[in-house]
């Protein structure tokens, strides 16, 4: 069984028990789910995920005040139905791996992921942050939000970015997806640099990904899932093929070949998908013009007038 399975099996028979026996008056102000680091969160969660880093567990938002007044009771009774439920504790974490089950409260989860107490309220907090602490903060499934403030600021961070935003983002990765793939990696190879042309290469690829999920309207997650969720997608997930071959191919002369017209294949996918958005009218598959194009669209000076690569 899933891990997200799991949490919410647990919740079902322990926790909203739990809380509708003990904390009868806040049921309708508690918010229940699981979302978060891990990849149980994500749903991508096997056997393996089970070495370190892995409880069964649910999270439980509050908003402050009522953490204030329930918090340290909550997370008592919490602690005493997982003990009973799950038995011995996790044992095995990375410095970076904690997860965020238990009790906390809503503007403090959603602050270690977008760095304020809800959804990032510039452009430039949409810009600057990196799209896997956004794919973070909604991953996963809300059981319960009777109150909606918790899934108010996650549907914000899932579907609310500014289209200034988006096209500034996608203008950079154009742009850098003709410097690394169509541009330099075949060049590097005719200087004979085989590290840097893998360096390029790696950098389209990274490119190309978090083209496609912003294509998709979605946040690209952390590069050890992003694979896996690039499959789901609607748009372009048949480039996921494609791309795990440039980076896992042979780099013999053949090999080399063969990924520079794979390269240009996907270019031409992407140039196509522009197009069809109405994001930009240009001819060819080389991406770089399409960048340029498409930063002339953003609505906002101050975003427009940035360089086209900052994104």
């Amino acid at each position: 069984m899933k891990g997200l399975e799991e949490a919410k099996r647990f919740y079902m028979e322990c926790g909203a028990p739990m809380i509708e026996r003990e904390f009868g008056e806040y049921v309708g102000r508690i918010a229940v789910g699981l979302a978060g680091h891990g990849s149980e969160c994500f749903g991508f969660d096997d056997e393996i995920s089970r070495d370190h880093d892995f409880e069964t567990g649910f999270c439980m938002w509050l908003t402050r005040e009522d953490e204030a007044a329930i918090g340290f009771k909550l997370t008592r009774a919490y602690d005493r139905i997982k003990s009973e439920y799950c038995g011995a504790r996790l044992e095995h974490t990375s410095a970076i791996g904690a997860n965020s089950q238990g009790v906390s409260i809503i503007g403090d989860f959603y602050r270690r992921y977008t760095g304020c107490d809800g959804a990032p309220a510039t452009l430039k907090d949409w810009l600057f942050t990196e799209s896997a602490y956004f794919a973070e903060a909604v991953n996963g499934e809300v059981f319960r939000d009777d109150l909606g403030e918790f899934s108010k600021i996650r549907e914000r961070i899932a579907n609310g970015m500014p289209e200034d935003v988006r096209l500034k983002k996608i203008a950079a990765a154009a742009v850098r997806m003709a410097q690394t793939g169509q541009y330099n990696y075949p060049r590097c190879i005719a200087h004979g640099e085989e590290g840097a042309a893998a360096l390029a290469l790696c950098e389209f690829v990274r490119n190309a990904c978090e083209m496609i999920f912003l294509l998709n309207k979605k946040h690209c997650p952390y590069f050890k899932w992003t694979f896996r969720a690039l499959r789901q997608l609607d748009i372009l997930s048949e480039m996921c093929a494609p791309l795990e071959f440039l980076l896992t191919a042979d780099n013999d002369e053949t090999g080399r070949k063969v990924k520079r017209e794979i390269v240009e294949d996907i270019a031409l996918a992407v140039a196509d998908e522009l197009k069809n958005q109405g994001l930009a009218d240009c001819e060819g598959n080389y991406l770089e013009p399409y960048g340029f194009a498409i930063q002339k669209r953003i609505k906002n000076a101050e975003l427009r007038n940035m360089h086209v690569l900052v994104g």
